[in-house]
């Protein structure tokens, strides 16, 4: 360990760590591992915590309630991003100037390498499993995690050359010290308003936090809350994305092999890969593909080194992801799409060739879902309403069709399909009504997919 990450423990003896699970426990086995005589504690409020029984005799417990003299005697506080540092206890210890961090800020004292970072209100999973991806593409020892995955302190264990993380508004409010290459910060659309009093303006000021230390802002032209504030880095540099032809964005351009204009990824005015060969399938995931290339630039990877393995990405599980694709019938499984939000997202700039078979409906929560009447006004689409709350989807759309579930709906599809067409379960509800989770919705929905494909 080099001299400035030790100084970061220096006077410190008495660690308390707030809040277990596989963070919280990744934590406690960082904490353990450092050169230094550490006392360590944890308190977890619940009264089974995940992970308790993972704790060797030497760390101290408090389970069920708060234990305000621990953290009132601590060095150092290290909590889970789940507990808002607006609670009455760690506010306690924050006014005696005891230092509250995440576990963040630990990975920032320990890395050795270089880092690049995600955050934003939607997309950030899939930029960051991405550039994790291309980055292995192009020949780099990578470790991907954060609030996806892997968290970032067993990143560590891997002695990577480069790390890609995802870091939520909760992360980054205990984050301080975290120098990145790049800092990714996609979009802005309100979330969490119970963690923030101030709303969208102390949200946003959460997420601003990756750029304090960061060489590079990568930021969404069309949404002027992603640019830095000055305020919190004067001297960073910008680079953008977007849907026209600047820096990292999208050119029309005759295609020689296909002797027609066509759509290309494009850095600078300059096309980098045709949108058409790609897997992924949504208008939003082009915007991914270009910050993940975007952060690539930054670290110095060769693009072209990338373009084949992008082309055969199809996403995250469950997010917009292509599960089948037979004699050019497309089979797209978008269960996490739980809400409208998600829904309009998968749907916006959807380009085919033939008919779009979307599966929608289960548990409504409530939901109001006229905003999707509009866009599928725009569609060649054939709506399949199922669930618990499919009736209220069938006014949406004239093409409308009842079914009972998604086994029923697709039998009927099936048939009928042909090459150009699409058919995509994005519900806009939650699937608790005929699911254990969307977990399980979607790989049922994969499941029927891979089997009708065959036919």
């Amino acid at each position: 360990m080099s001299n400035a990450q030790a100084s970061h423990w220096q006077g410190i003896q008495q660690v308390v760590v707030v809040g277990l699970g596989i963070t919280g426990l990744s934590v406690v086995k960082h904490l353990q591992a450092l050169p230094y005589n550490l006392t360590i504690k944890v308190i977890d409020t619940r009264t089974t915590p995940p992970g308790l029984d993972e704790l060797d005799d030497s760390i101290a417990t408090h389970i069920g309630s708060w234990q305000a003299q621990w953290l009132l005697e601590a060095d150092l506080i290290v909590t889970n991003p789940g507990i808002a540092l607006a609670t009455a206890e760690i506010q306690a210890a924050l006014a005696k100037d005891i230092p509250v961090v995440g576990d963040i800020e630990l990975f920032a004292w320990a890395v050795n390498a270089p880092v690049v970072a995600i955050t934003g209100s939607n997309g950030k999973s899939t930029v960051t499993d991405l550039t994790g991806v291309l980055a292995k593409a192009a020949g780099i020892n990578v470790g991907v995690g954060g609030n996806i995955g892997v968290p970032a302190l067993e990143l560590l264990q891997q002695d990577c050359e480069l790390y890609v993380l995802e870091l939520s508004s909760f992360q980054l409010e205990t984050t301080s010290s975290l120098e990145l290459v790049a800092a990714a910060y996609l979009n802005l659309s309100e979330d969490h308003m119970d963690r923030y009093p101030g709303g969208m303006a102390d949200y946003g000021l959460a997420k601003q936090r990756i750029f304090k230390h960061a060489q590079t802002a990568i930021v969404n032209r069309d949404d002027k809350a992603t640019y830095p504030e000055s305020a919190v880095n004067p001297n960073i540099d910008t680079i953008s994305f977007g849907f026209d032809d600047v820096e990292f964005g999208l050119i029309q351009m005759i295609d020689s092999s296909k002797e027609k204009s066509c759509e290309f990824l494009a850095k600078n005015g300059q096309a980098l890969l045709a949108v058409d060969e790609l897997s992924l399938v949504g208008r939003h995931n082009l915007s991914n593909a270009l910050v993940a290339l975007a952060l690539l630039d930054c670290v110095g990877v060769t693009l072209k080194d990338t373009f084949s393995v992008l082309k055969a990405y199809a996403g995250l599980t469950h997010r917009c992801q292509l599960v089948a694709d037979n004699g050019g019938v497309k089979w797209i499984n978008d269960s996490k799409a739980t809400n409208v939000a998600s829904t309009l997202a998968a749907l916006s700039g959807l380009q085919l060739d033939g008919c779009l078979h979307l599966l929608v409906g289960g548990v409504g929560k409530g939901a109001d879902f006229s905003d999707l009447a509009p866009v599928l006004a725009t569609l060649n689409v054939q709506l399949h309403c199922f669930g618990q709350d499919g009736d209220q989807f069938m006014p949406l759309h004239p093409s409308a069709l009842r079914w009972d579930n998604i086994d029923q709906a697709i039998a009927a599809i099936a048939p009928s399909l042909k090459s150009g067409d699409a058919v995509m379960l994005s519900p806009a509800c939650a699937s608790f009504d005929q699911y254990r989770n969307f977990m399980a919705r979607g790989d049922a929905f994969t499941q029927l997919a891979l089997h009708y494909a065959k036919l």
